[in-house]
């Protein structure tokens, strides 16, 4: 390697160690700090190039690590954490698993109870192992649902690469949920500027419609119309489901896309609780909002913005 390729490769370490986004420090085999991130110098006060940095900061499990070798030298990339944020992070996670495992322990013991009674004399088996198979069915969509939640936060599942026509999958998520929907006496109804396209790969736009719509089936009530509906409201492209069921407590509307969250008439539903909160991720990782609408007696409407195509993105499609 030539001596200007050199310094360019120099040049360029120290550029992808400064602008990094983590708080990120290059240590010697004495552990003295060598370099750092812009926000590893915001963030820690203790980090100063040519001093030390206290035993403490880099103590597992509080960091990662990576030893390298170059020219001879010993050193070390750390990657430390932010104040705190182990600490609310593990607290999330505790809490998501105890969700988890909640919503899983009511069709286990549903489906307990259905094989206990299936073993009684003279029991007419049939029915129970239908019912049966509904906790089953149950107990799949919320693994189900879980993992593609997780594989949302950890961007690999792609939430958009090019634009979709959005009218054409309103009318197909309809179509299929039509038995359903029948079946609980809601009426689904598609409308809409067939020349709208949204930004989000099919698999992802058609899940956000389909958990929607499926919510609305769920919740509205029976005699209730959902209309499915796509617009450009000035700089925006809206996604929208509109009921005139049963409706929500207006303080209850912020919460909807909380993971399991459930109002009072919901809580009885076999939904998995996961259905608003996975349209919330899919759309904000989109560069849009969601918002939720009305009130109680008053329907329920759930609003999916995005920005238009001339309108700048917040942050990257290519991640969720």
């Amino acid at each position: 390697m030539s001596n200007a390729e050199t310094a360019l490769e120099a040049a360029r370490g120290r550029v992808l160690v400064e602008e990094s986004r983590e708080i990120l420090v290059v240590l010697d085999e004495d552990d003295v700090v060598v370099a750092t991130s812009r926000r590893a110098r915001e963030s820690v006060a203790e980090v100063v190039e040519g001093r030390p940095l206290p035993p403490a900061l880099v103590a597992p499990p509080h960091v990662v690590s990576v030893p390298y070798e170059v020219h001879g030298r010993r050193e070390r990339l750390v990657y430390l954490a932010e104040a705190g944020g182990l600490g609310a992070y593990e607290e999330l996670r505790a809490g998501f698993t105890a969700a988890v495992s909640h919503e899983l322990r009511t069709p286990l013991a549903r489906l307990l109870a259905l094989l206990e009674t299936a073993q009684l004399p003279d029991e007419d088996v049939r029915p129970l192992i239908e019912q049966a198979r509904v906790e089953v069915e149950q107990i799949r969509e919320l693994i189900d649902d879980v993992l593609f939640l997780s594989e949302l936060e950890t961007g690999r599942a792609v939430v958009g690469l090019a634009a979709t026509p959005a009218l054409p999958v309103l009318e197909a998520v309809a179509a299929e949920l039509e038995e359903s929907a029948a079946r609980a006496g809601v009426r689904l109804r598609v409308e809409g500027d067939p020349s709208v396209q949204v930004r989000l790969r099919r698999r992802m736009l058609h899940m956000v419609v389909q958990n929607l719509t499926e919510n609305a089936i769920r919740y509205a009530g029976p005699g209730a119309t959902c209309v499915l509906s796509v617009a450009r409201e000035q700089q925006s492209l809206v996604l929208a489901a509109r009921d005139d069921g049963v409706g929500v407590v207006e303080r209850d509307l912020p919460r909807l896309f909380e993971r399991f969250y459930r109002g009072d008439r919901a809580r009885a539903s076999r939904g998995t609780g996961l259905g608003l909160a996975i349209v919330k991720h899919v759309v904000t990782a989109a560069g849009g909002t969601v918002e939720a609408r009305g009130a109680r007696g008053a329907g329920l409407e759930i609003r999916c913005v995005f920005p238009a195509p001339e309108t700048p993105l917040h942050h990257p499609l290519t991640t969720a």
